[in-house]
């Protein structure tokens, strides 16, 4: 029997089903790229806006909590407002992080706009572009739809250091965050194409589940947070963190039983691979966020690196993460995915172990290449199959909240290994710096306590470029010594922060051993499109 052929309708179908999904990509590509130019851009933000190094790690750190802590949340918003709205607010949050950037005169307008109100904007995005790929697409279209905008992000993981390399080097980083108020006003202009996807599902909010994973997961990297910018209270914080998690998980059991509405199952715990999955997933990502936090600094305060130089440096890393997960992708057969995780967290602990001991003896990125390939070839081999390993067990009908569930404990990681890896740096310095002025031969016992005392207060990750700038007036010999103290505590702090990730990459190979026990499962539904963000 001969295809019939496609009338003018069927033709405008696939003519619009064309045009949302590459808008659906280029949504995407924006709220991935975003990060990259944020972390190649820290030295010319902390030099175009006066503030620090650590100030900036803290907004990018502070941007990947809120869209981690409010992820849950939001996923429920969408359901009652509406997909579509939720996802016209995120962009529209994103867009006011975007021309914030643009504009921003100090990093209290990062924090706030950037930082939070973006952050709000990914949280209500995410979760709708799912349900709205979803909804919009059937079959073949739909499968096209998330492999083009999984593909949007991985090009954009992949390229992003380099976009925004040139882009803040030859024009400015402020370009680059106007550039992307530019896609997400283009994509809103088209926003017609979108039909909204009705939720019929109960449309009652565990409001008290709600705030305790709010408070428990902000609770924590929070305290961290005011720990790297010298605040007080960190330990209750903290503390404050720990409780509301444990709180959480008793809540969630109690209104199991009870029978009423939580924010999410907790039956998905029950299942061992699930809970080995959503671990591993959280430990790829602290993995991934201390290096994007420990490995710009070196190259752009100890290196003295612009953007461009910056963004080449970090391309093997990069780009060998996107072809890994392409090629183990397809190329996986009939291997284990618990042995292709195992080796993923195993690669990227060599590569994070190798290049410690050449932050002190490196005099250019090129001395990094092949760590960075090793450590991205193994966060790649991880990309490719810890979601699908993750949500192979869950029930068709809860793969949609075990997918946000995945979701916001990688979220939770990047913003935990951001904070974690500058709270150590910042930490580190402050130590070495007073240990060793206060152990010089050259600087004068009097100066000694009065540098080792600022610097104690101000401990800060700076180029001797900079340093220079602001020590003048001291003899030659005191600022040469100052020179080299500064080179040795930042070299001992930025090898402490990668500490970080590769801890994290040991705990994850130790995590891929209990999955090897597991037996392997086949996922319960279709798992495209599952790993959005």
């Amino acid at each position: 029997m001969q295809d019939q052929p496609a009338t003018a309708d069927d033709r405008r179908e696939s003519s619009r089903d064309r045009r949302l999904m590459l808008l659906l990509a280029m949504a995407m590509f924006v709220l991935v790229v975003d990060t990259s130019l944020m972390n190649v851009s820290i030295s010319a933000v902390v030099r175009d806006l006066d503030t620090t190094a650590s100030g900036v790690q803290s907004a990018i750190a502070l941007e990947a909590l809120v869209s981690a802590a409010f992820i849950l949340i939001n996923s429920k918003v969408g359901d009652l407002i509406g997909r579509k709205r939720a996802y016209v607010l995120g962009l529209i949050g994103y867009a006011i992080g975007a021309v914030a950037m643009t504009l921003a005169q100090s990093l209290t307008a990062i924090v706030i706009f950037w930082a939070i109100i973006g952050g709000l904007g990914a949280s209500l995005l995410l979760p709708a572009m799912q349900s709205l790929i979803h909804g919009n697409f059937t079959g073949a279209a739909q499968r096209q739809a998330y492999a083009m905008v999984g593909a949007s992000a991985a090009i954009a993981a992949a390229v992003g250091p380099l976009l925004g390399g040139v882009v803040t080097t030859y024009l400015s980083w402020r370009v680059g965050f106007a550039l992307e108020a530019v896609i997400i006003a283009v994509v809103l202009s088209r926003i017609q194409l979108v039909r909204d996807v009705p939720y019929t599902g109960s449309r009652r909010i565990d409001l008290v589940g709600a705030l305790l994973s709010v408070v428990g997961m902000g609770g924590v990297v929070l305290g961290i947070l005011v720990w790297q910018e010298g605040g007080e209270r960190v330990g209750l914080l903290m503390a404050i963190g720990a409780v509301a998690l444990a709180a959480l998980a008793w809540w969630l059991i109690h209104r199991k039983r009870a029978q009423r509405v939580t924010l999410l199952e907790p039956d998905l715990f029950r299942h061992p691979n699930f809970t080995a999955g959503v671990t591993g997933q959280m430990l790829q990502q602290i993995t991934l966020g201390g290096a994007m936090i420990a490995l710009p600094l070196y190259f752009q305060m100890t290196l003295e690196y612009n953007a461009m130089q910056a963004g080449l440096s970090l391309a093997p890393l990069s780009l060998t993460m996107f072809a890994a997960a392409l090629i183990a992708g397809r190329k996986a057969g009939d291997r284990r995915p618990a042995a292709i995780i195992r080796a993923g967290f195993l690669l990227a602990s060599i590569g994070i172990a190798i290049i410690i001991p050449f932050v002190p003896r490196a005099n250019s990125g090129w001395a990094t290449a092949i760590p960075l390939v090793i450590t991205g070839a193994g966060l790649g081999l991880l990309v490719s199959q810890l979601n699908n390993y993750t949500l192979a067990p869950v029930e068709p009908e809860r793969i949609s909240e075990a997918a946000g569930v995945n979701s916001a404990a990688g979220s939770f990681g990047l913003s935990f290994g951001l904070a974690m890896a500058g709270g150590l740096l910042l930490a580190a310095l402050s130590f070495s710096f007073t240990n060793l002025t206060e152990n010089s031969t050259v600087i004068p016992p009097a100066q000694q306590q009065q540098i080792a005392a600022a610097l104690e207060e101000n401990a800060e990750v700076m180029s001797n470029t900079a340093l220079s700038e602001r020590i003048t007036g001291q003899s030659p010999e005191v600022e040469a010594a100052v020179l080299e103290i500064n080179t040795d505590a930042r070299n001992r702090s930025l090898q402490v922060a990668l500490l970080v990730p590769l801890l994290a990459g040991l705990a994850g190979l130790a995590n891929s051993f209990r999955m090897m026990r597991l037996p392997d499962l086949k996922p319960a539904a279709p798992l495209e499109g599952m790993d959005l963000g």
